[in-house]
């Protein structure tokens, strides 16, 4: 499927935005008053960290591109479509997963060695993949409620039975509402680094997510997004000081390396992005970090409000000890809400939990456990009518 964003000449996009990362490694350079400070008619100008140049450079200029072959499409609505990774001999209840909206779905099937969805497959899983897509005329005009009650429903239903619903950051907000409006399409609920409590530990950081707002309207009703460069500003003064060390410590890699190359296909993931739709970003902003409306019990969906409380089905969910995208403190009310969950604490990042060099330890094998645990032969196919 071709983006309609797709690069041109340069080989790839990030890092982006690449002038905010530059200037904060400009300002933050250790050395700076002393080396980097020049003066030409009484005007200043600053040099940036050479050591952050040379691996952004080294990452620009790295010959890794993804070539992953997709498995078969078995259903397409709009701009999204449903991948089927399972095995012809699957005899497992089928196994969806849901990725969250502002990000390609491919980080669950990076490369050959990092691919959360092919371990799955090939220990006789049948995973299925709800590839979002690039939001085109009709999905700008989502609302959660659109994305929940709508595309995500119609997905399910297609796969025409019951099955476990895999949520991956915001793809666990929208896999518990489904779940909770729809138990008879759904066998069992798995949870990965999903946030509820939006203003834990502190609710500095949601203010000033929210503060952002009022600017980015102006580019949201031109576009009908929250544009990529936007969002990943947002993430990026998480912890600016990471993108710098990272980019730095690339540039001392052996670029040959197979640690070289895992870093190129997660950064190229990164900055492969996608737009918010307008609708969707102003319920985020101002209803999950803004009034933390989840938390309140106030989050609705159709009209009705989402509560964990009311999950009665087998349910996993996995916090990762060192998740700086969704802190724990976030996701653990999950754990106390949801009836009799199982609790996973991968010793991982937010992204590291699904694609790290352990991740196969510390979430791959403990998740497939589950599913042994609960998944017997297929389930019988779903009735299609409706929930009253």
């Amino acid at each position: 499927m071709i983006r309609p964003d797709s690069p041109g000449p340069l080989r790839r996009r990030g890092p982006r935005p690449v002038l905010l990362h530059l200037m904060h490694g400009m300002l933050n350079w250790q050395d700076w008053p002393n080396g980097s400070r020049n003066w030409n008619e009484n005007w200043p100008s600053f040099n940036a960290n050479p050591e952050l140049i040379a691996g952004i450079a080294a990452y620009r200029r790295h010959p890794y591109q993804r070539d992953m072959i997709d498995p078969p499409v078995i259903w397409e609505e709009g701009e999204s479509r449903l991948l089927d990774y399972g095995p012809r001999n699957h005899q497992f209840t089928p196994v969806l997963f849901v990725p969250s909206l502002v990000n390609r779905a491919y980080i669950l099937d990076l490369i050959e060695d990092r691919s959360f969805l092919r371990y799955l497959a090939a220990q006789g899983f049948r995973p299925l993949l709800l590839d979002w897509g690039w939001p085109g005329e009709t999905e700008r005009s989502f609302t959660l409620t659109d994305v929940i009650a709508g595309r995500l429903e119609r997905a399910i239903i297609a796969v025409g039975a019951r099955v476990v619903l895999a949520g991956y950051c915001m793809g666990g907000l929208l896999t518990l509402a489904c779940a909770e409006r729809r138990p008879d399409l759904v066998q069992a609920l798995a949870l990965l680094a999903t946030p509820w409590d939006f203003h834990a530990p502190d609710a500095t950081h949601a203010e000033k997510l929210l503060k952002t707002l009022p600017a980015l309207q102006p580019i949201m009703q031109i576009t009908g997004t929250l544009p990529i460069d936007a969002l990943q500003a947002m993430f990026g003064l998480l912890d600016p000081d990471q993108i710098s060390l990272k980019y730095r410590k690339f540039g001392r890699m052996d670029q040959h390396s197979p640690e070289a190359r895992h870093f190129v296909a997660l950064e190229d993931w990164v900055n492969d992005g996608v737009p918010l739709a307008s609708p969707i970003a102003a319920e985020a902003l101002e209803g999950w970090y803004g009034a933390n409306r989840p938390m309140q019990s106030a989050w609705r969906i159709a009209g009705l409000p989402v509560d964990p409380c009311k999950i009665h089905m087998p349910c996993i969910i996995a916090v990762p000890e060192r998740d700086r995208i969704v802190p724990a403190e976030q996701a653990l009310p999950l754990t106390r809400l949801i009836p009799d969950a199982q609790v996973l604490r991968p010793r991982a990042g937010h992204i590291g939990m699904v694609v790290g060099s352990r991740a196969q330890t510390h979430l791959w094998q403990p998740f497939a456990n589950w599913l042994s645990s609960l998944t017997k032969p297929r389930a019988a196919s779903i009735s299609r009518r409706r929930k009253m």
